[in-house]
């Protein structure tokens, strides 16, 4: 058995970045990473361009101006301006080539067909220059980066309609178990509503990744091997809930060695999720998660989505990490590490009562996990600690 810190740099050290590069459209790369530069291919913004809405003048020496025409955003002339003229113009269109200034319309007076300065300009005030927020062939957007909803609009205002990204794997859930049924069906006497694969699916959507497919098998070897090989043969990711203990009717360790996988590790000194299992078959990795649920998901979040994220081009890959005062007490049973389900509020974090493995209704209600080292044996009241944000 493993430390949290062991696993984690396993985990870490064993997943690589995927050399799957896709163009995709613009409108369609939320969430992705760039996996080349992007230059732009035009300056933006592409002409002198006005910042108010006003007048461009001919000078800036006189503070009486001859209206001479009317340029408004989309106009595709470009007037001629004399000294002591000015023509009216409105946010974002072109500045004629000899406009020294634009002057906002508060700031002057209209008589007749002649406008009066109240103050004298700059020189260029109010217009924003060519190329003022980036120029032709500079770099855009660099390598690495995660693709916003700002981001997308930044490079939708240079033009650009397809990018090229990092592929997201494609991933597998496999959920085992003769006592589990689809919620909808009626239960029978021993039967429990399956639910790993449903919340996994969620955080995994969450997430951002979608290339999802889930898969039920029973507790039987045979049937363990057949559907373990077809998943580890046609998905990135595998994700099995269930089955990876020690009992008489736990098949997936069984399984997954006579498939010829490579064992990374197998249980970690953690609660929940003690029997967490980390593997590669070439390129391909599997996690064999705890059938509990809060074991499951608790995984999830430390082990799984990091290795996600990593494989998908990110540099930052953990949830986020925090410190907080406790309003809580609690003493831990044993010598493991703990993850907590808990809630911050106005500063402090309450560890929620529910802590145990088979039970999501304290992970319903969380909006972190508080992390108990090994070394940690109690938690009072004002004490800091560790947390992981949750999504």
């Amino acid at each position: 058995m493993i430390s949290v810190q062991e696993a984690l740099q396993l985990t870490n050290t064993y997943t690589k970045c995927t050399q799957k590069i896709i163009n995709i459209p613009l409108s369609e790369s939320l969430g992705n990473v760039l996996a080349k530069d992007i230059e732009s291919p035009i300056n933006m913004p592409p002409f002198r361009q006005s910042a108010m809405d006003g007048y461009a003048l001919g000078s800036i020496e006189e503070k009486t101006f001859t209206l001479v025409g009317e340029v408004k955003a989309g106009d595709p002339k470009d007037p001629n301006l004399n000294k002591g003229e000015a023509i009216r113009i409105f946010t974002g269109a072109p500045v004629p080539s000899e406009a020294k200034a634009v002057i906002m319309q508060e700031k002057v007076q209209i008589v007749n067909e002649q406008i009066i300065l109240e103050e004298f300009p700059l020189l260029n005030s109010n217009i924003r220059p060519k190329g003022e927020q980036i120029k032709k062939g500079t770099i855009a957007l660099s390598k690495g980066t995660v693709i916003t909803p700002a981001g997308i609009g930044y490079l939708a205002t240079l033009g650009v309609t397809n990018v090229a990204i990092y592929q997201k794997p494609s991933i597998a859930i496999v959920a085992t178990g003769n006592e589990l049924v689809p919620p909808g069906q009626d239960l029978k006497y021993g039967q429990i509503y399956e639910s790993n694969s449903v919340t996994l699916l969620g955080a995994l959507t969450k997430s951002g990744f979608t290339n999802v497919e889930c898969h039920k098998v029973e507790d039987e070897y045979t049937a363990t091997v057949s559907i373990l090989k077809k998943v580890i043969d046609e998905y990135d990711i595998v994700l099995i809930s269930g089955g990876i203990s020690v009992g008489d009717y736990d098949f997936v360790g069984k399984a997954l060695t006579a498939l010829n996988v490579e064992e990374v590790f197998y249980k970690v000194k953690q609660k929940p999720g003690k029997p967490l299992y980390f593997a590669k078959k070439e390129s391909k990795t599997i996690f064999a998660l705890p059938g509990n649920p809060a074991s499951a998901l608790s995984c999830f979040y430390v082990y799984v989505l990091p290795t996600l994220l990593k494989i998908s081009g990110h540099s930052n890959c953990n949830l986020r990490r925090s410190t907080s005062i406790s309003d809580s007490v609690y003493s831990k049973k044993g010598q493991r590490a703990e993850f907590l389900k808990a809630r911050i509020e106005n500063e402090k974090v309450t560890i929620l009562d529910g802590q145990a493995s088979s039970m999501l209704r304290s992970f319903a209600l969380a909006n972190a996990m508080v992390y108990l080292p090994e070394e940690v044996s109690e938690v009072k009241v004002g004490d800091s600690l560790q947390l992981i944000n949750l999504p």
